[in-house]
């Protein structure tokens, strides 16, 4: 019993705050969540419901986004940009960030990098 609990414990602990937001199709799910070291983090779900002509039944496709902190205000500030891109037509100006990194709307990422520090 006191294994079942403690499971219960840390699940609760785990999640702290969740938003479904349902836009045609598609829902999303904003979740706030908690590391054992009390750190909250942030997992954004895209959740849409399909039909496999295989099976002959509905599934739900989910596609998970985590993210961090420390990258809530490069990620807010990417996201309103592009927003006001597709709204105005205008791209954003090019600023530099805290670390003096150039933020515009163009990509300097390597797309072969990506994963290479998690090896």
């Amino acid at each position: 019993m006191e294994e079942k609990e403690a499971n219960e414990r840390s699940e609760r602990r785990d999640e702290v705050f969740s938003l479904a937001i349902r836009a045609g199709k598609r829902t999303y799910f904003f979740d706030v969540k908690e590391t054992r070291n009390e750190e909250k983090y942030l997992t954004i779900t895209e959740s849409k419901r399909r039909f496999s002509n295989e099976q002959g039944k509905f599934y739900y496709e989910k596609h998970k986004i985590f993210l961090y902190k420390e990258d809530f205000r490069k990620f807010s500030d990417g996201l309103q940009g592009v927003i006001e891109f597709i709204e105005t037509g205008k791209a954003p100006e090019v600023t530099k960030d805290a670390e003096g990194h150039h933020k515009d709307n163009k990509s300097e990422i390597n797309f072969e990098d990506i994963g290479k520090d998690e090896e």
